[in-house]
């Protein structure tokens, strides 16, 4: 008997750019464990960077599904960025992250731009 198993989807794709002191990082596929370290990798050297960004925001708008390790991921970055009086702002989320930021109450830790009230 021949065993196989589907492959595992590809990790998110994690972008960055920096303009006027303000980075923003743009994450597109699933919000998982698996975007754990290109975020934070990214992030830690922008913030061990000269000069450090500002503030940073998260573009969100390419993302198709955030589970609560997604979350647990949003306020690392978040808890990364804190110390140095960095603000972290999410940027247009999709309906996949905006809901289970709802369902937690994570929806006011974050500054959010872009996308509906919570109802």
């Amino acid at each position: 008997m021949e065993e196989t198993s589907s492959p595992a989807p590809p990790g998110p794709e994690v972008t960055h750019r920096v303009e006027d002191g303000i980075a923003r990082l743009t994450v597109a596929g699933e919000l998982t464990d698996s975007a754990r370290r290109p975020l934070v990798r990214v992030l830690t050297d922008l913030l061990l960077g000269q000069p450090a960004p500002g503030r940073v925001e998260l573009d969100l708008s390419e993302v198709s599904f955030m589970n609560s390790a997604g979350m647990a991921v949003l306020v690392q970055v978040q808890k990364l960025a804190a110390p140095r009086g960095i603000e972290v702002a999410l940027v247009r989320p999709t309906p996949a992250v905006v809901r289970p930021l709802q369902l937690s109450g994570l929806w006011h830790r974050f500054p959010i731009e872009g996308a509906s009230a919570p109802s």
